[in-house]
């Protein structure tokens, strides 16, 4: 197919309450929406999930919308007919950007699955109907907050509780919730917040039966999770560390993880989180999908890419309800636990086209040559 025009739009949703991690607090969620045209009347949509800031990672909103207008769109103009499964290649070239560079390839995937009848899981591999939620809860305010906030998602009939941790947040909190649920599946998150003189006291998370701690070290120091992993029993998964099917293998053979968290966004798409995932199966390495505060556009991708077969630890694909009010596609709703992998062509959702217009504060339209 080709791509006839590219529509980039800035929205704003409100959360319905203040995420806060080692890195920050955000209390609103902004978000760039890319639409494609293509001449055979194709329709593709897709996210960047790059944060407003480079806190997470070095990827912010409108460094991804700068590079995608200067660089990456025009090197996909200059390919003429194109597929999802060229994009990679083409932008190779251009060093990182992972998270623009997903926004591209997934609007293309999607535009070319809707022209083919073909549903995302469908094209990915997707082995089940409907999969697992988990829900990420942030750093509270004190422990009573936070054993308010996770009682209402035990209720809401989550079936996987992860907790942010930052130092000074970790060893009191998780053992307040681990008593008070001892059965339920719990695993924390600390967004590279510790270092390697940290070792000792990760070690005290292992009497409260996680299912691991995810990220704890700089995303740079691979070496140093492998060190953590070798002197704890908790598993060490990987997040942040994790940008492309070389990492993972790297950190794969150095033992530093044994759980590894894909997020399409940062890895550079779904098709690279695929090879990811082929690669965990053949080496009987747990995998599950993270989330990124994804309206439904990109929930829905997640959920088709978490129903492949490896992921069998439940994933951050919690319901709309969780972050938003409203969401800009039809929503997400959690049935027992588990959310429905769509179906229909594409993606799968309906999107919400007035709705995206009132919350709109930026669009442009850019035009293929």
């Amino acid at each position: 197919m080709k791509i006839k025009s590219v529509e980039l739009r800035t929205i704003e949703l409100p959360l319905v309450r203040p995420f806060r991690t080692s890195f920050g607090t955000q209390n609103a969620r902004q978000l760039l929406l890319m639409k494609i045209s293509t001449y055979e009347g194709g329709e593709g949509w897709a996210e960047c999930v790059a944060m407003s800031e480079p806190l997470y990672s070095p990827e912010y909103l409108a460094g991804a919308a700068d590079v995608i207008e200067r660089f990456l769109l025009p090197s996909v103009f200059q390919a003429g007919d194109i597929h999802a499964e060229e994009v990679a290649h083409i932008l190779k070239p251009i060093l990182g950007h992972q998270m623009a560079k997903a926004t591209i390839e997934t609007a293309i995937l999607d535009a070319q699955l809707k022209m083919a009848g073909i549903s995302f899981g469908s094209y990915l591999g997707s082995s089940k109907p409907k999969i697992d939620c988990g829900v990420s809860v942030g750093i509270a305010p004190t422990i009573d907050a936070l054993v308010e906030e996770v009682s209402l998602y035990i209720s809401q009939g989550y079936r996987r509780i992860k907790l942010k941790i930052e130092p000074g947040w970790d060893i009191e909190p998780v053992r307040v919730i681990r008593k008070m649920w001892p059965d339920m599946p719990l695993q924390v998150d600390a967004n590279q917040a510790y270092s390697r003189n940290d070792i000792e006291l990760l070690g005290k998370l292992d009497p409260f039966d996680l299912l691991l701690i995810e990220q704890p070290l700089d995303e740079h120091d691979v070496l140093g999770h492998a060190l953590l992993a070798a002197k704890i029993s908790t598993p060490i998964c990987l997040d942040e560390s994790i940008t492309s099917l070389e990492s993972a293998r790297d950190a794969l053979a150095i033992k530093a993880t044994t759980v590894i968290n894909i997020k399409p966004g940062r890895v550079g798409g779904y098709l690279e989180s695929v090879r990811i995932h082929d690669l965990c199966v053949e080496n009987n390495i747990a995998v599950w999908c993270g989330g990124m505060l994804e309206t439904g556009i990109g929930r829905a991708a997640n959920v088709a890419l978490a129903s492949l077969p490896g992921f069998t630890l439940p994933g951050d694909t919690s319901a709309s309800s969780r972050f938003f009010q409203r969401d800009i596609t039809n929503p997400f709703v959690m049935h027992d636990g588990q959310l429905t992998v769509p179906t229909e062509p594409g993606i799968g959702v309906e999107i919400d086209l007035d709705f995206i217009e009132e919350i709109t504060s930026a669009k442009k339209i850019i035009t293929a040559p």
